[in-house]
């Protein structure tokens, strides 16, 4: 594959796709309460680009009636519904012509039971949107990743080396399907991903994003009892002496704001980098705590030209996620400048 490259959440999109939970063994009690998350989520996002809900076949009526006329429902076989992960990640050739990459998908190292059809919804997805596909043999979720467009791609060793996903390739090898697949030139590899993300193995989107050509935001919380001040720092001194693809030197955003909400008798983090980046807004998870107002703010300055709009997810969260988790864009097929 010559000439394909991933571009920036930031470029324009064509839409957004998401998945509509219905895993009862994941959600328990709380399934009524993540579905009212699920479609909060797809409504602010229906407020700046076209949004597709897919949901299992026989739930589309339902999806319907939560997500309201702005959201488009389809029918296709599913597992669960974390859509940065099971969904194609696209990318554009230097014509603007559009493919997606179609990793295989184990569960986060088999986690949940069965996985077989998340592991084939990205080809059905391709052929549904008439997207050419492009097969890699090599397990990645969209959200152990976050790119720049520019040939830039940070990930976390955590994560991407964990033996769960790809025990036969080395980190060479990994970083090498990554550049070929993608289109990127560098990867710039963090040591952590959250403590307490054991769902994903330390997933990016969970502490670091790029925000813009040369500039990331990254978590560090200010609270040194957080389980994750001394790793955040460490994953923060790399940034601090990489360069990207380009050679610029990286402008760094902290995030120092942490959020925990209570959800089934559980106290669990929401991630205010979790957000999802529409055309013209940003999406970004709460708590309902009072550090939200702080975080967004920290995010609009990095953002300048997005509205922020803030949705409740701690019951996302407490299914191993955010709104980065349970989307996943579709850009807008044009030539790159």
């Amino acid at each position: 594959m010559t000439g394909f490259r991933m571009p920036a959440e930031w470029d324009e999109h064509e839409g957004c796709l998401m998945a509509w939970p219905t895993r009862e063994e994941l959600w328990g009690g709380v399934l009524s309460a993540v579905k009212w998350e699920y479609s909060e989520v797809a409504r602010a996002i229906s407020r700046f680009e076209p949004v597709t809900m897919v949901a299992p076949p026989g739930y589309g009526g339902e999806a319907r009636t939560h997500c309201g006329d702005d959201v488009t429902v389809i029918e296709l076989p599913l597992d669960d519904s974390w859509f940065r992960d099971s969904a194609p990640l696209f990318v554009l050739d230097e014509d603007g012509n559009r493919a997606g990459v179609d990793f295989r998908f184990n569960a986060w190292g088999r986690k949940h039971h069965p996985y077989d059809s998340d592991d084939r919804i990205s080809a059905l997805l391709l052929d549904h949107l008439g997207v050419d596909r492009i097969a890699s043999d090599m397990i990645l979720e969209g959200g152990a990743i976050t790119v720049d467009g520019e040939g830039t791609l940070i990930t976390t060793e955590q994560c991407l080396l964990h033996p769960n996903r790809n025990p036969d390739l080395t980190r060479d090898e990994i970083e090498a399907e990554l550049k070929a697949r993608l289109g990127v030139e560098k990867v710039i590899w963090l040591p952590y991903g959250g403590l307490l993300d054991t769902e994903t193995d330390g997933h990016v989107d969970g502490v670091c994003a790029f925000a813009a050509p040369g500039k990331v935001v990254v978590s560090l919380p200010a609270d040194p009892a957080h389980p994750d001040h001394a790793r955040m720092r460490a994953n923060r001194a790399v940034l601090e002496v990489s360069t990207d693809a380009k050679g610029r030197a990286l402008e760094i955003v902290d995030v120092p704001q942490t959020a925990f909400g209570e959800v089934a008798g559980v106290q669990i983090e929401v991630s205010y980098l979790n957000y999802y980046l529409a055309n013209g807004g940003l999406v970004v998870p709460v708590a309902g705590v009072p550090q939200d107002l702080a975080a967004m703010e920290v995010l609009a300055a990095a953002h300048p030209d997005r509205k922020v709009v803030g949705v409740p997810a701690p019951v996302i969260a407490y299914g191993g996620g955010g709104v980065h988790c349970i989307t996943q864009q579709l850009p807008a097929p044009r030539p790159r400048a």
